[in-house]
């Protein structure tokens, strides 16, 4: 292994705390200053996933207007268990995740579920990517994440009250698996039961018109 490979492993540590800070963010302003955040972390970082000779030309990401609409009261119900694999089609192969339970709530009037799963491989850790009306349009294809807390990417995401399966969604700060920015990066994404029968314009749109 060279010293590059070696301080990649350190930059990649370095990326996710930050990104994990972003998520604590507290106040009012928390989601303007969550996205000046990670427009910033896009920008400078070594472990971005925007193409190192597109940096310098960066603008920033694309964002739905904010909107309470899209935070939403949720129920947590038990999942069977049972795994699901999602392949990424990269050199990580397959992914083996588990369903730990589905949370079911209403949004513009219509009952929606998402299947929250916990990886197999390491430490648990729940992730729920989903698709929607917009994807492919508006919002990458592929698309997009609600969070992952193996990534620390839920802080603002997802109100737990301890010993209750209510919780609070918040899809306004959906966002994009890093092979929405780069052919690079490979990703699990959606799978066909979190396909959503309702357009969500909320969180991060699509990189590239």
């Amino acid at each position: 292994m060279t010293g590059t490979e070696s301080q990649a492993y350190l930059d990649l540590v370095d990326w996710r705390r930050r990104v994990g800070d972003l998520y604590r963010i507290t106040g009012p302003d928390a989601l303007t200053r969550f996205r000046r955040g990670r427009d910033e972390l896009f920008r400078t970082h070594p472990q971005s996933p925007i193409e190192p000779e597109e940096r310098n030309s960066f603008q920033g990401l694309r964002y739905f207007d904010p909107d309470p609409a899209f935070r939403v009261g949720a129920r947590l119900e038990p999942g069977d268990g049972s795994e699901l694999v999602i392949d990424t089609g990269g050199e990580d192969g397959a992914v083996r995740y588990r369903r730990v339970g589905r949370f079911v709530f209403d949004l513009a009037g219509v009952e929606c579920g998402l299947t929250v799963l916990s990886l197999v491989q390491y430490a648990g850790g729940l992730f729920v990517p989903f698709r929607d009306r917009t994807s492919g349009h508006e919002t990458y294809g592929g698309g997009r994440y609600l969070f992952d807390t193996a990534k620390d990417t839920d802080g603002l995401v997802l109100e737990i009250k301890p010993g209750s399966t209510d919780v609070v969604i918040d899809f306004n700060f959906a966002y994009n698996a890093s092979c929405a920015y780069s052919p690079r990066w490979a990703c699990p994404l959606a799978p066909p039961e979190n396909h959503m029968p309702v357009p969500v314009p909320a969180g991060e749109q699509v990189y590239k018109t």
